[in-house]
């Protein structure tokens, strides 16, 4: 079992970086938190998750205090998060707003609703990547189950690798948490994780145009 990549260790809190395919807490074998904490030899306390298919970047407190006011900055919305995807199918439209309420679907997917009564917002970005290959960057302003996967979904445009959601297989879902951003003690937090390994995110990190995302917060949201 390969140590869990640390990008910061704050006097609060820890950003480490999630691979794709580990659980965040503890199901058939040892977790994500449960294994950083072995590592650290610190208790950890959860404020956000991952899904097990998506990689990147996670804060963890180091105390039940830190953990309250992080948790409130995520249930606030006063965290900025920005995701890379890949997609193979043409999305119904290049870039914008995904709106809608999700409920459940079958086999453990979701799916979104015409309804806007408590909706899963999304806003994203497309390029070409090349011939049946585009890459999306993304910025979810809710926090729901499965959200981003469903966005794409519903756009006709699967995550790669998510054949939960339709998409062709793959050697892992393409969905990666790439940046934070977000205010603490009066201080502007940032944080960047590039995939690793890359797999086919190297077409995307590689690509001329990718200098427009590398830092999104440039974007429009």
């Amino acid at each position: 079992m390969c140590d869990i990549q640390l990008l910061a260790d704050e006097p609060e809190y820890v950003v480490a970086i999630k691979a794709a395919g580990v659980s965040f807490h503890s199901e058939s074998g040892i977790g994500f938190v449960a294994q950083l904490e072995q590592q650290l030899d610190i208790k950890l306390y959860a404020v956000h998750r991952l899904d097990k298919v998506t990689s990147g970047l996670l804060i963890l407190a180091k105390s039940s205090a830190a953990a309250n006011k992080l948790s409130e900055l995520f249930a606030t919305r006063a965290v900025d998060k920005a995701y890379l995807a890949l997609i193979t199918d043409k999305p119904k439209k290049k870039q914008g707003w995904i709106k809608g309420d999700m409920s459940k679907s079958r086999r453990g997917a979701y799916k979104l609703l015409k309804s806007t009564d408590n909706p899963a917002v999304t806003r994203f970005y497309s390029m070409s990547l090349e011939s049946g290959l585009r890459a999306c960057v993304l910025k979810p302003f809710t926090g729901k189950t499965h959200q981003l996967r469903v966005a794409l979904k519903s756009l006709s445009a699967p995550i790669l690798g998510d054949e939960l959601y339709g998409a062709m297989p793959s050697d892992r879902v393409y969905l990666h948490a790439y940046a934070l951003r977000f205010m603490w003690q009066g201080d502007s937090k940032t944080y960047y994780a590039l995939p690793q390994p890359m797999g086919q995110f190297s077409k995307l990190i590689n690509h001329v145009d990718f200098a427009k995302w590398q830092n999104p917060w440039q974007l429009e949201w």
